[in-house]
């Protein structure tokens, strides 16, 4: 993929708009994750050795699974200068631990001159910090249901008016739109005897122009370009009804 994150529009995941996290390394540059190292790992010469899940620190389990990435033909680990065991390389460049966890464990892997040092703690429950915060819809798009010949979110808008019952799903669609981005619209509640003025949703005047390029959109991706407006439970709903529209032959 991507040596670093990077920007993305459309993109409301991982915390963060606008972002596209599946870069090797931290859109600042700052932080390589442990995919960076499992790629030098694989394709470089030069010796190294990596402990993964260094932030990972508060665990609940009694046995923890220790993954170490080197490209050096022998690796050992240590918990709390105790030799957990000495393993060899063997197809891949992976090597997996399992260490007790009891207390506060320094772990370190070496690898000929080679050290990498990281730590465990163990926790009674959960340490909730390690959950993103966020009160976005948190869905995995394979849960939407795409059954062959009916339409879906992953389906244009354009393509979805083309006929009269698409029509009328959209704006079905539409209510649970209108009730999501309740909060963003404006112009709607001026007195009526005041001047009109423009309706503004998330700051953006709706034209003939704008529809029109929506036109190409998918449904999907104006839900994901709205910034987490949607509840999961919208969104399958959403689904759930351009589902009940037969395509045209």
């Amino acid at each position: 993929w991507n040596m670093f994150d990077f920007a993305a529009d459309a993109r409301a995941e991982g915390g963060e708009n606008g972002m596209n996290h599946k870069g090797l390394v931290t859109f600042d540059r700052k932080y390589k994750k442990d995919s960076y190292y499992a790629y030098q790992a694989w394709l470089s010469d030069k010796p190294m050795l990596h402990i993964c899940s260094k932030r990972y620190v508060d665990r609940v389990e009694d046995t923890v699974k220790i993954k170490v990435y080197s490209n050096c033909d022998e690796v050992e680990l240590f918990a709390n200068g105790e030799s957990v065991g000495v393993q060899k390389k063997g197809q891949f460049p992976f090597f997996t631990f399992e260490v007790k966890n009891i207390g506060e464990t320094v772990i370190t892997a070496k690898a000929g001159d080679l050290t990498d040092e990281s730590k465990i703690r163990k926790v009674d429950k959960f340490n909730e910090d390690y959950h993103m915060k966020d009160e976005s819809a948190v869905i995995n798009w394979f849960e939407i249901n795409t059954p062959v010949g009916y339409y879906s979110v992953n389906d244009t808008i354009g393509d979805i008016i083309k006929t009269a019952k698409g029509k009328l799903a959209l704006l079905r669609v539409g209510v649970i739109f209108l009730k999501a981005l309740k909060k963003e619209i404006k112009g709607n509640d001026r007195p009526k005897n005041k001047k009109s003025k423009k309706l503004e949703i998330m700051g953006i005047t709706p034209s003939k122009d704008t529809l029109k390029m929506g036109y190409g959109f998918t449904v999907k991706r104006v839900i994901s370009m709205l910034n987490g407006k949607f509840t999961k439970e919208q969104i399958l709903k959403i689904n759930e009804i351009l589902n009940k529209v037969k395509k045209p032959q």
